[in-house]
């Protein structure tokens, strides 16, 4: 499935950033912007959730495109 339709690798990306990568990004500090670094790697992992959809989404639509062209 994924060799007709890579693009929805991209919906792996939230997964990734919030599961695989938390032991490593489990720490105080350094200290970013003000933060924590996990509460900043937390922040930045929601702010590219709806990126890493959007991706797939519009691979998907311009998949849907071709396939009614």
């Amino acid at each position: 499935m994924i060799a007709r339709r890579p693009h929805l690798l991209w919906l792996l990306g939230p997964f990734v950033l919030y599961l695989g990568v938390l032991p490593f990004a489990n720490r105080v500090r350094p200290v970013v912007l003000g933060l924590p670094f996990l509460f900043f790697w937390l922040l930045c992992a929601t702010v590219l959730t709806p990126l890493c959809v959007w991706l797939a989404h519009r691979g998907d639509r311009k998949r849907a495109e071709r396939a009614s062209s």
